[in-house]
């Protein structure tokens, strides 16, 4: 196509754009597949990252799926591909007969054109289609019905950067010649979700190195790419989004797990300076290999307890509060989870406030933060802020997104949510004696809205902190170095 006739056709109609680009695709389709297999290495890198980020075995639709390759990529239980163009369709099916593949136009898209078992999704995959839409907002919208409120679209896109180099690949023959098609920032895309009603979850770049060259490519697009500044050079761009929740119907029940280890003089003002949360409170005592009167105060409680909420209590046998989390957490009933140190420095009576962000949808797990109000250097001496900092910076390295305070004990989570990080533990594998870490790298695997809850940090009124903070921080220091590996450098 010429410069002129590019032109022209960017300044067509929306209508004569897509009849130009379905035209063109159904040109090209016997092609796709040579094209891909020239350029394996960058497909096969954007397969990687959608099965990091989409566990096997989900409901997963793509639009604009091209030949299938990167649907199938995702192992789902139930694939279903969106492409306009019935040349390319047709190979898709042909190739992978286990998935279903509609030839539909995604700007015009109804529930009512997919069969009824294809209509609710997990992951909504659009990779390297925004560039061939003539409306993007429409199609956006027009996703919405087919959307849960733990649903994620995932969108790749190259970054504008890029553009010259692309455009000469094209003239040498080494990438597939395109038509004229949109360009956009990452805050353009981040734009259209919000108008679209969704809410960006993660912005994230990656692939430095387009070309495979055995040593080279490995060393830049693993352990370079990912690093501050150089990020911003990558080629490919993806978002993670989620619909706009809407506040829950019916109030929430709630357990409150309290892991307890030489805490007997805590046990009662733990239950007493409780308020009611939810729909109805149960309090979960774990009790660990105390050397005072804990397992015994914590007995004698539940028996003579006459109060509003259901109160249970359990001995582990193993060792660690990550131990006595899980230990809780599998014997809760209610639909938020959520942790309550038991030396209370986190006033209990703050709890209602993580309650409130996850029943209004304005947050999926929920953080507290001891470093936002005023604190007594008793309850936290300036070492250990200092420490509470740098780690806060790590981790906001690690999953991508600003955090003051990940040391702190209280998080608060939905049990479908936990249930879920649970049962993709051995990702990252029991490496987190103290818990805390499991579940926010779990959270940031699943890609769940995590916000941080501002609280009033309190001296302890009884018995003395059960943390070795030198070894205990080597310890932390080794799970971030390991964390590096498992969500930024693999």
């Amino acid at each position: 196509m010429s410069q002129v006739h590019s032109s022209a056709l960017l300044e067509a109609p929306k209508q004569d754009f897509k009849q130009y680009i379905r035209a063109y695709f159904d040109r090209i389709a016997p092609e796709l597949d040579r094209w891909s297999s020239r350029n394996r290495y960058y497909y096969g890198d954007l397969a990687r990252l959608h099965r990091f980020i989409i566990p096997p075995g989900c409901r997963v639709l793509e639009v604009g799926c091209g030949t299938g390759d990167l649907l199938s990529a995702t192992e789902p239980a139930v694939g279903v591909g969106l492409d306009f163009a019935p040349s390319v369709a047709a190979i898709a099916r042909q190739k992978y007969p286990d998935l279903c593949f509609y030839t539909l136009d995604a700007e015009t898209l109804e529930p009512e054109q997919l069969a009824p078992e294809h209509r609710q999704f997990d992951y909504i995959i659009l990779s390297g289609s925004l560039g061939y839409l003539g409306d993007i907002q429409a199609v956006l919208q027009r996703l919405q019905p087919f959307c849960r409120p733990q649903t994620r679209l995932i969108l790749t896109f190259h970054s504008h950067l890029w553009e010259p180099l692309l455009r000469l690949a094209e003239r040498v023959g080494q990438r597939r010649p395109q038509p004229p098609q949109n360009w956009l920032s990452m805050d353009d895309v981040a734009n259209l979700l919000t108008v679209t009603g969704y809410r960006p979850l993660k912005r994230g770049s990656r692939f430095l190195w387009p070309k495979y060259v055995p040593g080279v490519a490995e060393l830049v697009n693993r352990y370079l790419a990912p690093l501050p500044l150089v990020k911003h050079l990558c080629l490919t761009t993806f978002i993670v989004a989620r619909p706009l929740p809407a506040p829950v119907a019916t109030a929430p029940t709630c357990s409150v797990v309290i892991p307890a280890r030489n805490e007997a003089g805590n046990i009662a003002a733990a239950v007493a300076r409780l308020p009611q949360l939810g729909a109805h409170t149960e309090v979960i005592f774990v009790e660990g290999h105390s050397h005072d009167h804990t397992w015994e105060t914590i007995q004698n409680l539940v028996q003579s307890y006459r109060g509003p909420f259901t109160l249970k209590a359990f001995q582990q046998a193993g060792r660690g509060k990550a131990d006595a989390v899980r230990l809780g957490f599998d014997q809760a009933s209610g639909d938020i989870l959520m942790i309550l140190d038991a030396d209370l420095t986190v006033p209990p009576e703050d709890l209602p406030h993580f309650v409130e962000v996850l029943a209004s949808g304005n947050g999926e797990f929920a953080n507290g933060s001891r470093l936002v109000y005023p604190r007594s250097r008793v309850a936290m001496p300036w070492l250990n802020t200092v420490a509470n900092k740098i780690f806060a910076l790590m981790f906001s390295f690690l999953l991508e997104q600003p955090l003051k305070d990940t040391l702190c004990g209280t998080k608060v989570l939905w049990r479908r949510d936990y249930d879920r990080l649970a049962a993709g533990r051995s990702y990252f594998g029991d490496f987190d004696p103290f818990g805390d870490f499991d579940l926010l790298f779990g959270a940031a695997k699943l890609h769940l809205h995590i916000v941080e809850v501002p609280i009033r940090y309190q001296p302890r009124t009884y018995g003395s902190s059960n943390i070795a903070h030198v070894k205990e921080g080597l310890i932390l220091l080794k799970m971030c170095l390991y964390a590096c590996r498992k969500l930024k450098f693999w």
